[in-house]
Formats: structure tokens, sequence, C-alpha cells
């Protein structure tokens, strides 16, 4: 919310060597969080002073345009000659002048020119030209309350500053200019001095006829009504400045009136026109089928849970919310009835939320507003309306509902202390407590207090506790830091998932976050049959969008949409992967979670229900690659990504892992089935790698050939081996051996180099496949798949007729388990 400075100064005296800086460092110290410093018509130079118009000629010139030669006194010995092209002012109006030598805001200086054949002295200003916004059409004119010739820049408060600050939801006081005038006072200290004591309130009298259904819906509702107001009086200037300065647009006498009391105390308020109205006012809960129109002028259909503002026509308006379009203030309005209630907060913060509508008087209910106020709200608006508008405030009122009993709350005088660590003696607690407004009594060491009706949030020791310390001040809470207990360094596990993060980004993929949400959409841009497993979700009940209600299966999705994201930027190039969890529903029906009380620990039965209910949350890696995956330059040409880049991934981590990862021929959606690989280590199947479907692909809006992987991590993990004792390494020399065997078209090439790998026995060192053929010279049905194989001892140098043998052991294996034939 915004804060004019200058309406802050005119609740509570602030030193005037307080600047604007110091002011919101004090309040930043009382726990009020800074978003801005806005200073306003700074930039405002020179001389802009209260003119009258003495005179007024209108000419018609050749070129079709009329002007207005006017005589102006700005308080000088003679009037100013000044040409202005507005229409909207006469003769005796006062009006804001710039002399020559000003500078409006945003640098345009006013100087004394000839013009349409008058030497003009000066600008008769509007309120564009003065930065006070674009609702005022032409010429702004003055009230007659100005003076000819003073600062016009003060008459209309051009000159401000604006704190914007973030109100917490535990704050509500705070979204009113008597709320933060409070804490103003609170911190340099000054007196402050309610502007809630300076109205006299109605009493119930017979006003309006009201009815509430449920007290704990409505718990509050003041109804006054002035009678003879006129619709086209004026805002004064005063108060549409503060009001605009406050981040409102400034529209009419009563939107402005009703406006500016909720700034001011944080009432929101509601005006209907009494002649629209049909019957008693009746605040009650929707009915089925029920429908309003609401002052947005679109139609809204209610839920039973909405909490309505009726009449015998029915719903007028959404309790705390908006209004009804029906008995909407209008320019022909005289007789207007203000409402000035206290609704159930948790009822208006879900109307608001159903509705998709948030308001100002929203945003205030559903934080809670001061039950007490309600009737010097709305006799302060009506005042003045009547001192504004005319008309007269009738004496009969309606008034629903009473003071709220207040809570009380027992702390230990000391607690304050040993919470905090600074040394805050028991009068220092009473003193804090009773300038938040608390109700405080001490006996034997124990502080009770009674919080004022202002702040519902304060309902347990240790809010008065938080209380205590901002009013004694956060900076002079000592900095202490724990002892750090003995550490055992990393877990297995957590060793190993670094483990899998450092080898993945040494081979140059960059490590994103997506959220954990998908969508059916998902489902379809990945293919997945019907059937598929992945299909079966967890919705989540309150979802951060409507868009991705559901929570993820796979690590693909995200990935994939950050891809796009990422090209969407430029980076044609790129490498991702991400760790993280996704949930699988157990089978069956799934267990309802207990709910549980706040007041206790949860029993370990309780824990057990709630870990039951828990879906399955396996940790997944995923890994998309698209673009180039070798650069070209000087040293050669570059080399796109593949389907065989995804699986060597997966393969590159089986190692740093201790785990032996073969890839077997596969089709799993949404891989392209001609280029997809299950990943394997013994008989568990770990996931799947290769190149992403065209269609896939297209869904996402990203280039064909992409190349993906999904592995359980958790399964990879358990199959992982001891990761902290350092291979051990021969220093004799390698012996090389390449060979040739031609198989079946559909034998896997792990097969064949698991079964070489088997036969070389312990000689041999490693198996890497390093060429493929298919042709004539191997016959059709047929595929030579070419090894390379290195054999090594660790304690000699192995003999010529070593290696031959070793490499003889594993062609026979390879022949007599895959009937392969040894090519010479």
């Amino acid at each position: 919310m915004q804060f004019p400075v200058s309406w802050l100064r005119s609740l509570v005296e602030i030193p005037a060597e307080v600047g604007i800086e110091d002011l919101a460092w004090a309040l930043t110290m009382l726990g009020l969080k800074l978003e801005a410093i806005v200073p306003i018509g700074h930039d405002l130079a020179g001389s802009l002073v209260v003119g009258r118009v003495l005179e007024i000629n209108a000419e018609k010139h050749s070129n079709g345009k009329t002007i207005r030669w006017c005589k102006v006194d700005v308080g000088e010995s003679e009037p100013r000659g000044i040409v202005c092209g507005a229409f909207n002012f006469a003769v005796g109006d006062l009006v804001a002048v710039a002399l020559p030598g000003t500078v409006l805001p945003g640098g345009f200086e006013i100087g004394q020119r000839m013009t349409y054949g008058h030497p003009s002295d000066g600008m008769i200003c509007s309120a564009r030209e003065l930065g006070l916004g674009d609702d005022h059409i032409g010429i702004l004119v003055l009230d007659a309350s100005a003076v000819v010739g003073e600062d016009a820049a003060e008459v209309l408060g051009v000159r401000d500053d604006v704190i914007e600050l973030e109100i917490n939801p535990d704050r509500a006081y705070a979204l009113s200019m008597r709320g933060v005038a409070r804490e103003t006072a609170i911190a340099f200290p000054q007196p402050f001095s309610d502007p809630v004591d300076a109205v006299t309130p109605v009493v119930d009298g017979g006003g309006f006829p009201v009815d509430v259904s449920n007290l704990h819906d409505c718990r509050g509702f003041t109804a006054v009504t002035v009678r003879g107001f006129n619709p086209t009086a004026p805002s004064p200037a005063w108060l549409a400045r503060r009001v605009q300065l406050a981040g409102i647009r400034p529209l009419s006498l009563a939107v402005d009136v009703t406006n500016y009391v909720m700034l001011e105390l944080g009432q929101p308020l509601h005006a209907y026109d009494q002649d629209k109205l049909t019957g008693r006012i009746v605040v009650r809960r929707a009915e089925p089928g029920e429908a309003l129109t609401t002052l947005d002028g679109k139609e809204r259909e209610l839920d039973p849970e909405d909490l309505l503002i009726t009449d015998e026509s029915g719903p007028i308006g959404l309790a705390g919310v908006m209004g009804g379009e029906a008995t909407e203030i209008t320019a022909a309005t005289s007789n207007i009835v203000l409402e000035a209630a206290n609704f159930d907060p948790i009822t208006i913060a879900r109307t608001a939320r159903r509705h998709k509508l948030p308001s100002e008087a929203s945003r205030r209910f559903e934080r809670g507003v001061d039950p007490t106020i309600g009737p010097a709200a709305a006799v302060r608006a009506a005042r003045l309306l009547v001192e504004y508008g005319g008309g007269e405030l009738e004496t009969a009122a309606t008034v629903i509902g009473g003071v709220p009993s207040s809570r009380q709350i027992t702390i230990a005088d000391d607690l304050p202390a040993r919470v905090s660590g600074i040394d805050i003696g028991a009068d220092t607690v009473v003193g804090a407590l009773e300038t938040v407004g608390c109700r405080v009594a001490v006996s034997d060491h124990q502080v009770t207090a009674a919080p004022a009706p202002w702040r519902p949030d304060l309902d347990d020791p240790y809010d008065l506790v938080e209380e205590v310390v901002r009013i004694v001040g956060y900076d002079k809470v000592p900095s202490v830091l724990p002892t750090a207990p003995a550490g055992t360094g990393l877990t297995r596990r957590q060793q190993l998932r670094r483990r899998v993060g450092l080898v993945l980004a040494g081979a140059g993929y960059v490590e994103t976050l997506a959220f954990p949400f998908v969508s059916e959409k998902d489902w379809e841009a990945l293919r997945l049959p019907a059937d598929d497993e992945r299909r079966r979700t967890i919705k989540i009940a309150n979802p951060l969008s409507e868009i991705d209600p559901q929570l993820r299966t796979t690590a693909l999705p995200g990935l994939l949409r950050a891809l796009g994201r990422n090209l969407a930027r430029g980076q044609s190039d790129l490498g991702l992967f991400e760790i993280g969890a996704v949930f699988l529903p157990p089978p069956g029906e799934r267990p309802v979670a207990p709910r549980l009380s706040v007041d206790h620990r949860p029993s370990d039965d309780e824990l057990k229900q709630l870990d039951v209910a828990l879906p399955d949350q396996p940790l997944h890696l995923g890994v998309v690659i698209s673009g180039r995956r070798e650069r070209p330059g000087w040293w050669g040409d570059g080399r796109p990504a593949c389907w065989a880049d995804a699986i060597d991934a997966c393969r590159r981590l089986g190692t740093a892992v201790g785990a032996d990862v073969t890839a077997l021929a596969a089709a799993h959606e949404p891989w392209h089935p001609g280029r997809c690989a299950q990943l394997v280590i013994g008989d568990d199947v770990i996931g799947y790698a290769g190149e992403l479907h065209p269609r896939a692909c297209r869904a996402y809006g990203l280039p064909a050939r992409v190349a993906a992987a999904e592995l359980d991590l958790d399964a990879l993990l358990a199959h992982a081996t001891a990761i902290t004792t350092a291979p051990r390494l021969s220093s004799f020399p390698v012996g090389k051996e390449d060979v040739a065997l031609v198989v079946g078209r559909g034998v896997p090439a792990a097969d064949v180099a698991k079964a070489l790998t088997d036969g070389g026995g312990e000689l041999l060192e490693s198996v890497r496949l390093f060429d493929v053929y298919e042709g004539e010279q191997v016959g059709p049905g047929r595929k030579s798949l070419a090894f390379s194989l290195r054999f090594r001892a660790p304690d000699r140098t192995l003999t010529e007729p070593e290696i031959s043998g070793a490499r003889d052991a594993a062609v026979e294996v390879a022949v007599e388990r895959l009937e392969a034939v040894h090519r010479v």
C-alpha cells in the first residue's frame, strides 16, 4: 500500500528534522517491509501560483482554432495576459498559473512568448501538466478557499513523498493511514490522536432496516443515510489528491469519500442508491441458482458459500468483495445508504478467490478489520458527503452487533528476554505492550495482556514476545552463532548423488529445477497410451495454477519446457538435467490422510497413517539434449547431438557409481520406436534413453532430433558399489586386439559385448564397439560388429600367445552363445 507522507504528518507530529529515509527506516525496524520511496512533484521548479481569471476574450483565428485571451490576477500589481485554448473555466475561477521560468514535471519550461498575436506571460495549467493525473479534462479549477498569489503547489499538494510498504497478512491494521500513523508515533515517539476518537458515532435508532441472518458471517453492520446529496458536486482537491497518491484513481465525490475513509481508517465502506433499494437489506448466504451482476458489468453465478447483501429483489452485492450494478451510485443519485460492516475473514477470502475478484475491500476483510470502528467510519464518510456534496445526515441509523469480548494472554515477565537474548525488564515488557494498544495487568511475575481490537493476530504468548522485541528494537538482538555439532561427513547416498551431479556437469550438462506439476496436456504431448501407469497421478487440492493441477510421474515435462524456454532465448546447443522426486500413487484406492490437531504432537499411529497415505516418491534423473553436442572450429567439424549421447550420459553415470548399465533396443513412449534403448542393470530396468518422437518434440515446440533419458536414480544407486576406493591401475603395457563378429540383425551389441567380456577373463580390461556394418558382404539379415579389446595384467607384461589366447577365448564364448561368426 502507498502512504503519502503529508497525510501521515497530518495524523501524527513527525519531527521536522526527520527525512523520508529516516521515516522509512523507522517503519522498517518496526516490521513494515519497505517496497519503495517515491518522490512526487519534486521536479517542479519556479513559480506556480494561484491566479484569478479577471477577463476572457474568445478569438477565432484563420486556422479555424478558437483561443481565449485571458487577464489573470496572480497577486502582482498588474494582471498578466495569458493565451489559453481550454474552455472549461470562467471569469472569477481560481486557477494554477505557471509563471515564466517555471519548469513543470517532465522538464517542460514555461517562457514568455508571442502566440496568436498576443504576448502570453505564463500558462494556465491542467492536472496532466502538473502531474496530477489525467482525470480532469482541461484546466484545473481550484477551490474557492485558495488565496490569489499563494503557492499553488502547496494548495494542490503537487510536491509530496510516498512510502510504499508491503503489508504482511497478519498486520491488517497497517492497511490504513490510521495504522501506519500509530506505528509512526511509536517509532519517534510522539503522542497519537486516533482519528476515530474525533468522530461521534451514531447509535442504533431506527435507520434503514437491515437483517443479518448469521452473526458469525456478519459480526457487525452499520447503515447511515444521507438525503439530498448533490451527485454532481466535485471532490475537494485535497481529498482527491490524497486518494490518488495512495494509489486509487479519483472518480466522483461519493466514490472518493468511501475510498478515502477506507484508506484513512481501514474500514471498507459501500454506498447504495437508496431509491434503487427494494425493501430491507438482508445479509445471508447465496441460494442455489442465484446470480449477480457486479459493478464491473459481469454476471456471476453464485455459490451457496458466498455471503451476499440482498434486498427483496434479490442479491445486490457480494459481501466484502464488490457491490452490485443494480444499486450503484450514479450521476442522478441524491439519497445514499452507507454500509460499514464487519465480515468473517475466511468467508470473504474464499468468495474473492472463488470468483477471481480481489478488491481493496476484500483485501482488508480477509485479513481482519477492527470490529469497533464501523459506526465511526460510516459517520465520518457521511459527514464528508454532506460537507462537500450538500444534503443532510439522518440522525436515525442502524447498528447491528456489538464490541467483541477481548482475549487475554498471559506470559512470564522474563519470557521476551529469554527468547530474544536482550536484557528486557518487566517494566519494559509492560510499557511495550501498552504501546501497541494492549490493556495490561501484572501479578506475581506474570503479565496478562488484552490485545487491542485492531490486532486479531495477537493470540499466542510468543505473539506478545514479538511485539515487545520489535518495540525494543530488532537491531538490539545479539548476533550469537550456534555451536556447530561435530559432523560425520556425507552419507554414502549423499556421496553418490553428488557424484551423479558432478559427472553430468563435467560432461557439459547444466542442472535445472522445474516445478513438479503437470496436466493432462503433458500426457497427450508425450503420446502416453491411455493405460500407461504414468497417467495415474495425484491431483493437488489447492494447486498454484489450474493449468498444472497434478503431481508429476515423470521428470520429462518440466525439462522439456525448460529446454523450450532456453531455445526461444537463443540457446540452441544445450544439455539439461534435473534430479528430483516423482510422485507415484499406490495401486488401488489411495488411503486418506488423517486431519491432525495443531494443539499437540501427532501420535506414532497418526504419523504412520500419514506415511501410508503419502505416495511413493522415488528420485528420478532426467536428461535432455538439443543442437550440437560438439561445436565446429579450427579443430574440425562439429557433431549434432543424437540418441547415442543420451545413452552415453547414462552409461557415464553407471561407470561413476560402479554399476554396469546395459542398453537394449526397446519401444517406449515418448521415444522414437527405432531409436530407443531400455537401460538395465542385471535384470532390473532402471530407465530409458534415446531420441524423442518427432510428435512429442512438436508438441513442446522443440526441434527434431532432441535426445532424452530418464533414470530411476534410486534403482541406479541401489546397484552402486563402493565409491571410496580408488581403482588399482597397472603400470604394465596394454595389449590391443580388434575382432569383428557377424551376428543376426536383431542381436543387441550389448549382448555381444557381454559375451566377449565373459570369455576374455581377468586379463580383459575393456571392450568398446567402434563399428557396425550391414551389407552384401555379411548377407541379408546379418550385421558385423567390430570391437576393440584391451588386455592387461596387473603384475607382468603379457606375451603375444597370452593376448591371442585371451582374444580367442572371448570370441569362442560369443560364437557359442550367440551363433556369431568371427570375421578374420
